[in-house]
């Protein structure tokens, strides 16, 4: 029979051999995306993990594993058989923590979730918040029917027979929210995307302007991409998700660039400037990542409430495929996530030619 322990990962100063943990916890976690996506997509790296566990100065990044017993207490990766991720707000949210768990899928059903999970609540309430997020994940969103739960919203479904829903709904989580995840493949005909943004800029006429950057945003920028960074975290579509306004400043953009490049991320942001006040009115983003140059996740898109109404997210979104055809020729595939709810995001994705390919149930619980 096996049995396990549930251990912390450390944070070393390298990802070499001797760092473990950290290789078990990645593997384990790349064998879940695999299994829950049928793509290699979403893989990560042991460096890239590390990185973002370097950074905890705008949040706590706890990382636990389950490890297989053993007498000799190996340094075997192979002993890892699940994972448990925590994101915890430092700064604004503090009520809140993220949990990601998953279980390598031949040692399911065995109670080593529920380990993952307990352990991670324990951490969540021994740190005082009183709210846990986490997410389920889906290959296709099921048709309605009576085996399946929509959010608080109303709009979207998720299956109820799914182990990831029934694991979220015996703990007592909410539904608050579903997401779509859409993929676009390259490469696009060229004239589709430019007729889709001459159209974007007849519509917002000569008042805005495209500026766009890679890795760092220039010095010009860094405030007024702070502010969009701020606002994304109240414009967005929230559902039912108790969430506050999670404030952005220079210093926290400097931090997470340096942060994204010792992972090995390299961030390509387009947006609008509005030319009459030199602000910057929407942005978009696509995130390369190490572990392969054929895929690059859509990272946010925003549109200011006060300059809706222009076309400026179509304008932006096709700005930045022309720059990455033209700059990075090797992507393949483009993935991106939006709250079903919103219409406006969606409409623009459909447009432009992303097919849906999953989704997500947002799921909250209120600790007691």
């Amino acid at each position: 029979m096996t049995t396990w322990s549930i251990r912390e990962v450390p944070v070393s100063e390298t990802a070499d051999e001797s760092a473990w943990l950290l290789h078990g916890y990645t593997a384990a976690m790349n064998q879940v995306l695999v299994d829950s996506w049928g793509t290699r997509d979403f893989e990560r790296t042991a460096r890239e993990i590390l990185g973002s566990m370097h950074d905890q100065r705008y949040d706590r990044k706890p990382r636990l594993v389950a490890v297989r017993d053993d007498e000799a207490d190996a340094p075997d990766p192979t002993r890892v058989l699940g994972f448990a991720a925590l994101l915890m707000p430092l700064q604004d949210n503090t009520h809140t923590a993220h949990l990601d768990v998953g279980v390598l899928p031949e040692h399911r059903g065995r109670g080593i979730g529920s380990s993952l999970f307990d352990a991670a609540e324990a951490m969540v309430r021994a740190d005082g918040r009183t709210q846990m997020t986490m997410s389920s994940d889906q290959q296709v969103e099921p048709p309605e029917g009576p085996d399946t739960l929509a959010p608080t919203t109303g709009t979207g479904r998720v299956s109820t027979t799914d182990a990831g829903v029934r694991f979220a709904l015996a703990r007592g989580f909410a539904l608050e929210q579903v997401a779509r995840y859409s993929r676009f493949d390259l490469p696009f005909d060229p004239a589709i995307i430019a007729e889709h943004r001459a159209q974007a800029e007849a519509k917002s006429g000569p008042d805005y302007g495209i500026v766009s950057w890679r890795g760092a945003a220039p010095e010009e920028w860094v405030d007024e991409f702070a502010l969009l960074n701020t606002r994304m975290s109240t414009d967005a579509p929230l559902g039912g998700l108790d969430f506050e306004e999670d404030v952005w400043d220079a210093a926290r953009i400097r931090s997470t660039e340096k942060q994204f490049e010792e992972r090995g991320i390299e961030l390509l942001v387009l947006a609008a400037e509005h030319l009459p006040t030199h602000t910057l009115a929407a942005f978009t983003a696509f995130m390369a990542v190490p572990n392969t140059d054929e895929f690059v996740h859509q990272h946010d898109t925003l549109v200011l409430k006060e300059h809706r109404g222009k076309r400026l997210g179509m304008l932006v979104k096709t700005a930045n495929l022309q720059r990455l055809a033209a700059e990075r020729p090797s992507v393949r595939r483009i993935g991106t996530w939006n709250a079903e709810e919103n219409s406006y995001m969606l409409a623009i994705n459909v447009a432009l030619g992303f097919q849906p390919a999953g989704g997500s149930g947002e799921w909250q619980l209120k600790l007691r």
